[in-house]
């Protein structure tokens, strides 16, 4: 048998639209809220409006006679049959938690929480008899201050005696991973440079575009859950865990999910209330929040005080670096909120050659609503921290930012590198992506700018911000994670199902949320079995489809799930190979795949994978042994994280008068390995870019003297638009990740990891001969102006560490 077929084209490295956007832009999909089912009864949830207080009785009768509700229910209705929200990383064995009900009974710990359910025949409805539910309270008070809490001057949890939650410790000289950190201060203050400095990272809102969002069907064979969520497998698992409910009747369906920046890698509250009321009532349910119920009660992010000490020799070579934090938790140890600053806690030492490394994180209760991972986990606020410490050392020196950079990064003949931290960074060039990212932006014309601007006294300032990191992602290996006790693996699982007319359907155990999952996973599957791009369909998002999973998160979707669909797609060839070598009356030893073609080596003789998968589903002529089906299934587990990096820099004008900040340059050179996608990249970046920058300048959540989030809407929390923002110029270097076959690297959270430190870099540069050597973000044109007429840190605190960061004894990790 033989047979032609035309060379497909190679996909990766192709610029493909997404498949996805066309039903995307024109509507023709299905998000969790425009699911309507038979009998359906809707959900509103009353919460309360103070951060700390005991509730005293929850009246619900005028509630329950208003028009058209079925329910209502407070805590005590429910009890046990509510289960618990789960904490799935614990980081130290006896770290303090306390028992996060989705609906309290007794207390409240936050403002947002929810004290009460209303369910009606419409949403609407729901809400109107919402205003109607009666709780009586008796305010108590509140942690708020992270300084103070952590000080135990007011407990978020007065049951537990403490809000120190975990102390967790990480010491090279101890781990033997480098020198004593306090050898290498205590020379230093004697015979080189030591800086310190204290800088805060605020607390963010994911700020999602889609709402969160969840139906609860429990009419059928099983209990089905749509939800708006990064984490279906997860979800199955955590409800299956606490509930009772067998795991084989729960099918959990996250239909397209719109957007999530971490802020839906949770199991919610409002998840597991829907889930008690559809099961008590056995009729479907849906809630879906308002967007001042997402700002108030959807987990936040970020929320650090951190505390640096870097030592170096007069010339700048650094030689140690001592990092405490404290970490504001909120009122409740999220599902993985507890272990984000451990993420960053690998990453301080960035790109550099630190010698001595030391690094403490404290997590604090407060009454302020969980935190939780945000686009970057942990790798942001140490990028910020590294990036903006290296400046002030390059002042402190009196040499270029880059200069100093360069002298202490690690070199790209020196890889692979096993930093201070314990990591092996596998590969890179960090020379190259600078140099590129310098000749893009101009950079010497724009310091000869900068120079003149001073030296005219222009009260329009340039400052250039230069960021140069690498971050841990692809969040695996399982090994790895079950060191640092974390609760569950870091693998993927992929399926490749050939169909009889030469299609290929792929199952995916990464569930997207913008990403572009669909085109890129399609791309690969194509290159790789020989098909064309338009023939593989990929089906994600839903329990009973993809039974095996662990979701999306941590830019994990393409170096591990991807990577799991390589060797599910070699898995269909192999099978197929055997099938292809006896049509043709060949030993499969002669045999070689290219392009989607068998061929006999030496001859002419062939067959395309389309001719093999029919002839596999007829079953006519197979060898002896050999089953029906080409489909497979594999699982992979990375045997380390990928470590992209990049150089970013950004240009600011700073007017010295007004304090008012325009960006009028950004450029950044990334290397996330062999792209496959270029424009999903550069999309990918580019929405990092303004997440990053967005911290930087605007964003903010902000609490009052009572605990009130005042920031609860988008009139005060300050989400950049397009008009806000400029156009960014984007360019990679390419060194391939040596941990997978692709040699691919995650880029989901480069542009937010990078661009915060850079901005606030660039506003600094701009006014430093001012006297100024910070600025608390966001950088506001008020902290801006404040900064320069104090000459100063226009907000940020220079007072010194308290007492409470003291190590207990035994800890680490």
């Amino acid at each position: 048998m033989t047979a032609t077929v035309d060379q497909v084209e190679r996909e990766i490295g192709r610029d493909r639209r997404r498949k996805e956007d066309q039903r995307l832009i024109t509507g023709r999909t299905r998000w969790t809220d425009n699911l309507t089912l038979p009998g359906m009864l809707h959900l509103a949830m009353v919460r309360s409006p103070f951060a700390h207080a005991t509730i005293t009785s929850v009246d619900t009768s005028a509630a329950k006679t208003a028009p058209n509700v079925v329910a209502v229910y407070s805590g005590a209705d429910f009890g046990d049959e509510l289960g618990v929200c789960i904490n799935a990383w614990p980081i130290t064995p006896d770290q303090v938690a306390p028992t996060h009900s989705p609906m309290p009974s007794d207390r409240v710990a936050f403002a947002g929480e929810v004290v009460a359910v209303v369910v009606a025949r419409s949403a609407a409805e729901a809400r109107d008899a919402a205003e109607l539910v009666d709780v009586e309270y008796d305010v108590l008070p509140a942690a708020l201050d992270l300084k103070e809490a952590a000080a135990d001057t007011v407990l978020a949890h007065p049951d537990l005696g403490t809000n120190k939650s975990a102390l967790w410790v990480f010491d090279s000289g101890e781990a033997g991973t480098g020198a004593p950190v306090e050898d290498a201060i205590a020379k230093a203050r004697t015979d080189g440079i030591v800086i310190e400095r204290e800088y805060r990272q605020q607390r963010l809102i994911p700020a999602f575009m889609e709402p969160r969002s969840v139906v609860v069907d429990p009419t059928g064979e099983q209990y089905v859950m749509y939800s708006a969520t990064q984490i279906p497998h997860i979800l199955r698992f955590a409800l299956a865990a606490t509930t009772g409910v067998s795991e084989s009747k729960i099918r959990v369906i996250a239909p397209d999910v719109g957007g999530g920046f971490g802020g839906k890698l949770q199991v919610t509250p409002e998840e597991w209330i829907a889930w008690a009321v559809g099961r008590r009532l056995g009729k479907p349910v849906k809630y879906t929040e308002t967007r001042s119920e997402s700002l108030l009660s959807a987990h936040h992010g970020r929320d650090q005080w951190q505390k640096l000490t870097l030592s170096a020799e007069k010339d700048g070579t650094v030689t140690g670096l001592k990092v405490e934090l404290l970490a504001d938790l909120g009122a409740y140890v999220a599902i993985v909120g507890g272990g984000v600053p451990v993420l960053g806690a690998f990453m301080f030492n960035a790109i550099y050659k630190f010698p001595a490394y030391h690094f403490s994180v404290q997590t604090v209760l407060t009454n302020k609503t969980w935190t939780d991972a945000y686009r970057g986990a942990g790798r942001p606020e140490a990028t910020y921290a590294i990036e903006r410490l290296m400046d002030e050392l390059a002042a402190e020196v009196g040499v270029d930012p880059i200069a100093i950079r360069e002298k202490n990064w690690i070199k790209h003949d020196e890889f692979p590198f096993t930093t201070v931290a314990g990591l092996e960074y596998d590969s890179g060039n960090y020379e190259a992506a600078t140099a590129r990212a310098k000749e893009m932006i101009g950079y010497d014309e724009l310091r000869a700018e900068q120079m003149a601007r001073r030296a005219s006294g222009d009260k329009v300032q340039l400052g250039i911000g230069v960021s140069t990191f690498t971050e841990m992602c692809g969040l695996a290996p399982s090994r790895v994670l079950g060191t640092l006790d974390y609760g569950a693996g870091g693998w993927e699982h992929a399926s490749v199902r050939m169909l009889a007319t030469g299609k290929v359907e792929v199952v995916t155990g990464a569930s997207a949320h913008g990403q572009g999952h669909e085109t890129a996973f399609s791309q690969i599957v194509a290159d790789r079995l020989g098909v064309a791009f338009e023939d593989v369909e990929v089906l994600h998002g839903d329990t009973q489809v993809a039974p095996k999973g662990l979701d999306t998160y941590g830019s994990r979707s393409l170096v591990v799930g991807g990577e799991a669909l390589v060797k599910a797609a070699d898995k269909v060839i192999e099978k197929a190979k055997p099938i292809a070598a006896h049509l043709l009356e060949a030993s499969a030893d002669d045999l070689e795949f290219a392009n989607g073609r068998f061929s006999v080596r030496g001859t002419d003789q062939g067959m395309a994978m389309a001719e093999v998968a029919l002839a596999t589903f007829a079953a006519h002529n197979l060898p002896d042994g050999v089953e029906a089906s080409l489909d497979s299934d594999a699982t992979y587990d990375p045997v380390n994280f990928n470590f992209p990096h990049g150089t970013h820099l950004c240009a600011m004008e700073v007017d010295t008068e007004t304090g008012e900040l325009k960006m009028r340059k950004y450029v950044c050179c990334d290397d996330i390995g062999n792209i496959i996608n270029p424009l999903i990249v550069s999309g990918q970046v580019h929405g990092g870019l303004v997440q990053g920058i967005a911290q930087a300048l605007w964003e903010e959540a902000v609490y009052d003297d009572s605990g009130t989030l005042v920031s609860g809407s988008f009139v005060d929390y300050l989400l950049p638009t397009a008009a806000d923002t400029i156009s960014f110029e984007v360019d990679h270097t390419t060194s391939p990740s040596l941990t997978n076959t692709l040699g691919t690297k995650g880029v989901g959270e480069a542009g937010t990891i990078a661009s915060t430190p850079a901005v606030v870099n660039a506003v600094v540069d701009a006014v430093r001969h001012l006297g100024v050597n910070d600025i608390q973000m966001p950088c506001t044109p008020e902290r801006v102006w404040r900064a320069i007429q104090d000459g100063g840190s226009g907000g940020a605190t220079t007072e010194a560490a308290q007492p409470h960061f003291d190590e207990a004894e035994g800890a680490g990790a």
